[in-house]
Parts: C-alpha cells; sequence; structure tokens
C-alpha cells in the first residue's frame, strides 16, 4: 500500500532533497509540500495524506510550528500520523508532541538520521500507528524527569536507557544489538532486566515492549 507524505520543512534545498529521497523509497509518495504552518495545513486538508514530515521550527514565528501543526492535526485529521525531524533536542518539544498519545508520533534529530532509511522506516513505522523516537531525545526526557518528580526509569542503568531508546525506534533485539555494538543476547539480558524492573516482566514480549515505551512517554 502506498503512504503518501506530506513534506514541511522552509530550507527549500533541505524540503527537496527530502522529498528526492522519500520519493525513492519503495511505497512511499511525497504528494504535498509546504514551507510554513499555514500551507501545511492547507496541504494535509486538500491531499489528506497518511503522514506529515515536519520541522520544529518554521514561518510564521520559527519556534514551534511542527509541534503546533501536530496537535491541529490531531484535532483535524486524527489518523493522518506526524513524524517530526529537528534539530533540537529540547525536551518541553518531545512532551509537548506526546501529550495527548504517542501512536502515530516520531520525534527524530536531523544530525542523527545517519542512513535514509532510518527516516523511512520511521515514515512506515507512524503510517502503521506505531511512535518512533530518536535515542538522544529518550535521554533529554529522561533527564528532564530526574530534575523533577520521581519516575519508575530512575532504576534503569545508563545501558538500559539505551536499549530502551532503540526500542521506541521499533527496533529488534538484533537490530539494538547491531547499533550498541552487543550480541543479541547481552541486548536480551539488558531487556529482561529492564523489564523486570519496570513491574511488566510477566506479561507477552510484544506487550512488555509496547508498555516499556509508553510507561515513559504517557506518565
Amino acid at each position: 500500500m502506498l503512504i503518501r507524505v506530506v513534506l514541511a520543512e522552509d530550507d527549500v534545498l533541505l524540503r527537496k532533497g527530502l522529498a528526492q529521497l522519500i520519493d525513492a523509497a519503495p511505497g512511499l509518495e511525497v504528494v504535498g509540500e509546504a514551507a510554513d504552518l499555514s500551507t501545511a495545513l492547507e496541504q494535509v486538508d486538500a491531499l489528506r495524506p497518511d503522514v506529515v514530515v515536519t520541522d520544529i521550527r518554521m514561518p510564521p514565528t520559527k519556534k514551534d510550528e511542527g509541534i503546533r501543526l501536530a496537535a491541529l492535526l490531531r484535532e483535524r485529521h486524527p489518523s493522518t500520523g506526524v513524524v517530526v525531524l529537528s534539530q533540537h533536542k529540547e525536551p518541553a518539544y518531545a512532551y509537548a508532541l506526546f501529550e495527548h498519545g504517542v501512536a502515530g508520533r516520531g520525534y527524530l534529530i536531523k544530525e542523527r538520521v545517519a542512513e535514509v532509511k532510518d527516516l523511512t522506516d520511521a515514515v512506515r513505522q507512524v503510517a502503521a500507528g506505531l511512535s518512533v523516537v530518536d535515542p538522544a531525545v529518550v535521554e533529554t526526557m529522561v533527564r528532564a524527569r530526574r530534575g523533577g518528580r520521581r519516575s519508575p526509569l530512575d532504576a534503569l542503568t545508563a545501558r538500559e536507557l539505551e536499549v530502551l531508546g532503540h526500542m521506541a525506534q521499533g527496533k529488534s533485539n538484533a537490530a539494538i544489538g547491531k547499533a550498541l555494538q552487543l550480541t543479541e543476547g547481552a541486548v536480551q539480558k539488558h531487556t529482561n532486566s529492564m523489564f523486570a524492573k519496570l513491574g511488566i516482566a510477566e506479561e507477552r514480549d510484544i506487550n512488555k515492549r509496547v508498555r516499556a515505551v509508553l510507561l515513559f512517554l504517557d506518565q
């Protein structure tokens, strides 16, 4: 099934480059482009895409238009997924994006999208109603949580938090191991420890993975 994408980015060279990369991926098509918030909304209203890929800071204010766009789409087009592609790791942006639910939402850091596949996979996962979060964003959110009230994630080690960050991207244990240069067995050991600390060790594996991510993002 073809996944239709609207791309919102005010840097014209970056927008055109991203459009070419997305169009070249099997099963993905950029059906509309926008350089500001109002045009992005018009494009989504007219084209009804499956996913919007957006920068955070665009005209008119160049502050948080991408986050505002995601919030407006949740009201106007709740089935449309949103991938925020940003230069900024500020936890406030991520909290705002996930405030009313994580399904069909993604947050990636531009400089950490090492391969085209990182972006296209995120688009596919968000289109399927899943969530994708850059591990660096998860880390900043954890640090912000630790500056205030206690979180169940306070019990996790630094390595377990890294594993959780990659798990939030929808990666398998094998893929997590490759990213962190660990054996698949070592990743399984970390995930089992993490599940036990979070009190979800007795659930089915897929439920454990989902709840481990949602426990942090939805609390």
